[in-house]
């Protein structure tokens, strides 16, 4: 549970960082709109940019994505699913879901 409930943390980080990245899209658009171009707007855009807060909300999701899915596999094999079983209910293959079983990260 704790891997959700560390996961449901970042979920809100992320959601902040997506409002953040609505509004600075909503910039852009007024500065292209007033014929100001991307040369001199993006400098100007305070910090993080844009960019920045795409790259940071991906690499946060997929770090605490990685651990649910790793915590979760390990749950379902303890609790008596295979492997193939377990790589069908994630979408995966048997190979990562093995991976995912051994990594020893954790």
């Amino acid at each position: 549970m704790r891997a959700i409930e560390e996961l449901e943390g970042a979920l809100d980080r992320s959601i902040e960082m997506s409002h953040r990245m609505k509004q600075r899209i909503a910039e852009l658009r007024e500065a292209r709109a007033a014929g100001t171009p991307l040369r001199e707007t993006v400098p100007r855009e305070s910090r993080p940019l844009l960019v920045q807060l795409l790259t940071e909300s991906g690499n946060l999701l997929q770090s605490y994505g990685t651990r649910v899915r790793r915590t979760e596999a390990r749950a379902l094999y303890r609790e008596g699913l295979t492997m193939d079983e377990i790589a069908r209910l994630f979408g995966v293959t048997r190979q990562r879901v093995s991976a995912l079983l051994r990594d020893p990260r954790e």
